[in-house]
């Protein structure tokens, strides 16, 4: 019987592997783009993977996350990705936080659990914000952020680069001022689409089972191949940060 990752091997070289065991990445944010690039991270020989999500599979998230299932809703979604994702790769050592970033925790989690690759996926701004700006001051190597993926239809539309070259998305812009006003450096990796968002219909209350900590916020409309289109090229860039030659 072949090796789990034998398939990845002939892609990518007997060298590879061994890279990609030792690697270890933290993704904060388990919602459908976070969860898509740990699910593929995984199944791409990562030997180290921390999870954080203070929050619980809910019925809204059955469209388009890929550990939602009647089965898992009212779960914490850390746990239960880490769950999913052991029954993938046993070998791999996955971590599961249930934790809430802030200006406190975010520089704790960080040093408590240092890591090559770290991959912002939250979607309020304010914990993003302190996550980089505490990622930047702990020198992660790589850090990749994931921007708005709601009210788009196009999931050929996400590309990588420099997040203050980043354009389009409303989360990215306010993030660059946010950023700027902290004297925040070039460096991070971010993950955007370059489709203008989708209109909302009509104003929509807040679902029963919607809820941000600290803010209620109303739901925005999202499409599986775009949040999930999002995530794949997470972990895609994570990969290629991970492969590069080493600096000499």
């Amino acid at each position: 019987m072949s090796t789990p990752f034998a398939r990845l091997e002939l892609l990518l070289g007997p060298e590879a592997l061994p890279r990609l065991s030792k690697a270890h990445v933290i993704v904060a944010g388990l919602g459908a783009v976070g969860a898509a690039a740990s699910e593929s991270l995984i199944r791409s020989g990562i030997g180290r993977l921390t999870l954080v999500d203070f929050d619980e599979i809910q019925p809204s998230n059955l469209n388009r996350h890929p550990f939602a299932f009647q089965s898992t809703l009212g779960h914490p979604k850390a746990e239960t990705a880490a769950r999913i994702l052991r029954d993938i790769n046993p070998a791999a050592d996955i971590t599961a936080l249930s934790l809430f970033l802030d200006a406190e925790t975010a520089p704790a989690l960080l040093t408590d659990h240092p890591c090559d690759v770290l991959i912002d996926a939250i979607d309020s701004l304010l914990p993003k914000t302190e996550l980089l700006l505490a990622a930047q001051a702990a020198k992660i190597p790589t850090i990749i952020s994931c921007m708005g993926a709601a009210r788009k239809l196009d999931p050929t539309r996400f590309v990588a680069a420099d997040l203050f070259d980043s354009h389009t998305c409303p989360l990215a812009r306010l993030l660059r001022k946010r950023l700027h006003r902290r004297d925040a450096k070039r460096g991070i990796q971010c993950i955007f689409s370059t489709e203008m968002p989708q209109d909302s219909p009509e104003e929509v209350e807040p679902a029963a089972d919607f809820y941000i900590r600290g803010r209620l916020r109303p739901p925005m409309g999202s499409l599986h191949a775009v949040t999930a289109s999002a995530g794949l090229l997470a972990a895609r860039e994570t990969l290629r940060h991970l492969l590069e030659p080493p600096c000499a």
